[in-house]
């Protein structure tokens, strides 16, 4: 499967296009299929081409490529290279060479979007920069909303510490052998949704998901094996809900990536805020934008209230869940999301707004 964002690369200056095409291409991540010196060309090139992502000074935008993702680029920043990148709609713009690995984020992500089939499942990332936040209890009770519109799937990208499991009270029948995240991602490309929908366990909320493996083999388990499994997931069900780990490592980056909606989870204290900062700054190469948003859960009366998440981050929280006590102790016991109470119906909102068109739910 190739997951490399294919690239045509519109620059004036020859020494500078070469410098960009070798850092592109060595990357592993994205490739110049055609560079062009000028407007025509670059024009020609993208019609015959259709890459996943133009990546070109603005000079060369005003006769607009007909390309989903454009990226501006450019060696000094001016009023008017601002403007030309602005009038073209570019997704992005960068300078050349010092913002080099936001570049290559961004024309990575857009394979995302490129190449995404019509139809598929809206995959919705949960994570919290915080410990304590609440990251498995919005996952579960999320993902069991969202079943209850229709197919919904829970991957927990944390399995060395299986919370989802033990949330959920996910165990293998007695005297069947289990199906394993470590079992389903050793079959790689050959995975597909029948394979996947035949190794998930259901639980009584209509969420389904994979047994965590041992911690010996959950600590194998990496990003590069992933792809496969969020493909087969995502044409196995109307909704996917990925369980980030709290590290912002590979795993967390790569679900990121693949993500339609991420779900950043705050609690009101200081510390919680801090978290979400660091974790808006590390993701800041994704060019996440609009699919970034933000979660209040456990809200209670504080010094910090829900409308300083605007203050913080630029935009009013997606949701704020209330505290729910007898949820939560649900969950702890390993009962899984219980369905009359107050999160419930906060969550059905929820589940509602994100699967639809982005905006605010509070």
């Amino acid at each position: 499967m190739d997951q490399v964002a294919r690239v045509v690369l519109g620059l004036e200056a020859p020494e500078v296009a070469e410098e960009v095409m070798h850092f592109l291409d060595r990357s592993g991540r994205a490739r110049v299929v055609a560079t062009a010196g000028d407007d025509r060309q670059l024009v020609e090139a993208v019609r015959q081409l259709e890459p996943d992502v133009i990546v070109a000074a603005p000079t060369l935008l005003e006769t607009r490529p007909a390309a989903d993702v454009v990226l501006a680029l450019d060696t000094r920043e001016s009023v008017s290279s601002l403007r030309a990148s602005i009038r073209a709609g570019a997704a992005g713009y960068f300078l050349w060479p010092g913002e080099r690995e936001d570049l290559l984020g961004a024309a990575a992500a857009a394979l995302r979007e490129a190449r995404r089939p019509a139809g598929r499942a809206t995959v919705i990332s949960v994570h919290g920069g915080r410990g304590g936040s609440g990251v498995t209890f919005v996952a579960t009770h999320l993902a069991a909303a969202l079943a209850r519109r229709g197919e919904a799937i829970l991957l927990d990208l944390d399995p060395v510490f299986a919370d989802v499991a033990h949330a959920l009270g996910a165990a293998a029948p007695e005297g069947a052998p289990p199906h394993t995240l470590a079992d389903v991602v050793h079959l790689g490309e050959e995975l597909g949704p029948e394979q996947l929908r035949s190794a998930l366990w259901s639980h009584g909320s209509g969420v389904r998901t994979l047994l965590p493996p041992s911690p010996e083999d959950a600590v194998r388990v990496g990003a590069e094996q992933l792809e496969p499994l969020l493909d087969a997931a995502s044409g196995a069900a109307d909704a996917v809900v990925l369980h980030l780990p709290r590290a912002l490592d590979g795993i967390t980056t790569a679900g990121a990536r693949r993500s339609d909606r991420l779900l950043e989870v705050l609690t009101l204290d200081v510390a919680s805020f801090r978290a979400g900062t660091r974790t808006v700054e590390a993701l800041a190469p994704l060019q996440l934008g609009d699919r970034l948003e933000f979660l209040v859960n456990k809200a209670s009366r504080s010094e910090i209230a829900p409308g300083d998440v605007t203050r913080v981050f630029g935009r009013p929280p997606t949701a704020v869940v209330p505290l729910d006590r007898s949820a939560r102790v649900a969950l702890e016991r390993g009962r899984g999301p219980v369905g009359k109470t107050r999160s419930a119906r906060r969550f059905d909102r929820l589940a509602t707004s994100l699967v639809t068109t982005p905006g605010a739910q509070e």
